[in-house]
């Protein structure tokens, strides 16, 4: 397995840390357990905190871990044990972000979203809320939480449903019969995972891209996919190496995206090489860096830039000439 991203360990270990501060001496394999890592990547992110913790960084500011036997104590990490506590802006930015999510369907999280939005709304007070009237619009979103929740229903109840989908990877839509097994959030989108009996394999879509669902009534026995948790993207043996260079403002492609290999150089770029069945997409991310990027390779990419760019132009004069 590859190792897990920077950001999904910060993740995880924001979750870890109070759990264990609170719980000191607890074992390794019931924390394991828990948060549902395995040991060997637990004690990894363990192993992370003794460089960790408070400016100016000195060896009283560090935070401490010790591991015997198979239990773990951590100290000098109590600020993570305390109630965050939020200026007024942070949680009224938290309150509208929170009221949007709590709009999506099936979520399974509502009941507890909507606990956490009441007492912030109490603490923020009926000034605060009553004068967001009329400078705030709640967006009815319609059509993706109606495929969203056609899709989570077809998932539970293992119907093969139709589906019309647009690929950004070849910009274009397709009609499929799919049979969805698993739904999950991961970076801000909702994912189906699903075998296509276009493909005759198994794919994942993001639900805010399928334009359509229209239910068979045929059902599934379902294969055992996996959901979350599980890589955004599947390696497979058509898969095409592509390098690139990334200055600081796109760093974050190398979190984001699945990698093959990162290296920082000197000059504080990053060589990272990305895998890819299409070369489309890869192209269009790169013209919406800017000079953000360098490739390296293949130089059929190179071709590929330009005539997404062409294309995207003329598009543009279309629309202007309209």
């Amino acid at each position: 397995m590859r190792p897990a991203k920077a950001s999904d360990r910060l993740r995880r270990l924001l979750l870890v840390v109070p759990y264990v501060v609170r719980h000191p001496g607890a074992s390794l394999h019931e924390i394991s357990r828990l948060f549902d890592v395995p040991e060997n990547e637990l004690a990894a992110d363990l192993d992370l905190l003794f460089v960790s913790g408070l400016p100016p960084y000195g060896p009283g500011d560090l935070i401490d871990v010790e591991i015997e036997e198979g239990r773990v104590w951590i100290s000098m990490a109590d600020y993570l044990a305390r109630p965050l506590r939020l200026t007024r802006s942070e949680a009224l930015a938290l309150y509208l972000r929170g009221k949007a999510l709590a709009g999506t369907p099936g979520l399974p999280e509502g009941a507890a979203l909507e606990s956490a939005l009441a007492k912030l709304e109490e603490k923020l007070g009926p000034d605060t809320i009553g004068g967001l009237a009329g400078r705030v619009e709640a967006v009815d979103v319609g059509p993706p939480d109606q495929t969203l929740d056609a899709v989570r229903s077809a998932a539970a109840d293992h119907e093969r449903i139709d589906i019309e989908y647009w690929a950004a990877s070849t910009d274009e839509t397709t009609s499929r019969s799919v049979d969805p097994e698993e739904v999950f959030a991961a970076i801000g989108k909702w994912y189906v995972v699903a075998w296509d009996h276009r493909s005759g394999e198994e794919r994942m879509f993001r639900v805010d891209r399928i334009k359509s669902v229209s239910p068979t009534g045929e059902r599934f026995e379902p294969r055992g996919l996996v959901g979350a948790g599980r890589p955004l993207y599947s390696r497979s043996d058509k898969d095409i190496a592509v390098r690139l260079f990334l200055r600081p403002a796109a760093r974050w492609v190398a979190e984001y995206y699945e990698t093959e290999s990162v290296i920082e150089r000197a000059d504080g770029t990053l060589e990272v090489v990305i895998p890819t069945t299409q070369l489309a997409w890869v192209a269009r991310l790169i013209i919406r860096l800017g000079g953000q990027v360098t490739v390296v390779e293949p130089p059929e990419l190179v071709e590929e830039i330009d005539r997404v760019a062409r294309r995207t132009l003329e598009r543009y004069r279309n629309i202007g000439t309209a």
